[in-house]
């Protein structure tokens, strides 16, 4: 197996894309740290827990432990990367998967949500990867891959012949342009160390519990999710690729694995 002997945590695995990339590593022969807040399922559309993920892992003959993490607290940040090192002697891999969406326009957002999306979506994976390097460089190198979406691409100057209000998260776009930005130059900075910053995305819609919630009903939910096959076979392949040959990188899941026969 080509992950044989790595640790990785991924941050945001108690379901959707998390929990298949998760399962993926695991597969490739990872042991795999799966962190998320969720302990227990409280909504019908959010089915999945860290302990299921981890089950389900163990039950396919991969090594697994769950982690609670907080995205928006610092020291569960930090105790996080801990608990991964106590546990599996290491770390190797870190994938900042986790993100919350908000409602409303920029005339009707709260505030206190405007604290909550950079909190998680921003400082979350900055803070995360402050965390990991240090781990990363004790380990002889190592992996971060932080997920991104087409959303990061700006829609260009305008006028706009067409103006249209987008739905969705009017912030989520702009941070991961800000991630993608972040994790060239952190890349550029620990590359000689041999870590490698990548960015990964979704090259179109996965329906994922996250994705779908906003639209499906609680009393009797839509639970047929997509299976994040491309993010999973990306993100092994790309932990497979030393830090002087893949550094910086911003993928796309199908078209990586189009391209590379994954």
């Amino acid at each position: 197996m080509t992950l044989e002997g790595r640790v990785a945590l991924v941050a945001g695995a108690s379901r959707g894309i998390g929990a298949d990339i998760a399962r993926y590593l695991a597969r490739a022969g990872a042991k795999v740290a799966v962190a998320a807040r969720t302990e227990v399922q409280q909504d019908p559309r959010l089915p999945g827990t860290i302990h299921s993920v981890v089950q389900e892992i163990q039950d396919a003959g991969g090594e697994a432990t769950p982690i609670v993490l907080n995205l928006r607290d610092p020291e569960s940040i930090a105790g996080s990367v801990r608990s991964t090192v106590e546990r599996f002697g290491k770390l190797d891999i870190v994938v900042n998967n986790a993100a919350i969406f908000v409602p409303g326009t920029l005339e009707t957002v709260q505030p206190r949500h405007i604290d909550l999306s950079f909190s998680v979506n921003v400082m979350g994976v900055i803070l995360m990867m402050r965390e990991a390097i240090p781990h990363l460089r004790a380990a002889g190198g190592g992996h971060i891959i932080n997920l991104s979406s087409r959303g990061a691409i700006p829609p260009g100057p305008g006028p706009y012949e067409a103006p249209t209000r987008r739905g969705g998260d009017i912030f989520y776009g702009p941070q991961k342009s800000l991630i993608e930005h972040f994790s060239q130059a952190q890349g550029r900075l620990y590359q000689d160390e041999g870590i490698s910053v990548n960015v990964l995305s979704p090259n179109g819609r996965i329906k994922t519990p996250g994705n779908l919630m906003a639209e499906n009903d609680r009393d009797n939910p839509n639970l047929d999710f997509d299976v994040a096959d491309n993010m999973g076979k990306a993100a092994v392949w790309i932990c497979e690729q030393p830090a002087s040959v893949l550094n910086g990188a911003v993928l796309y899941d199908d078209l990586l694995v189009q391209e590379r026969g994954l």
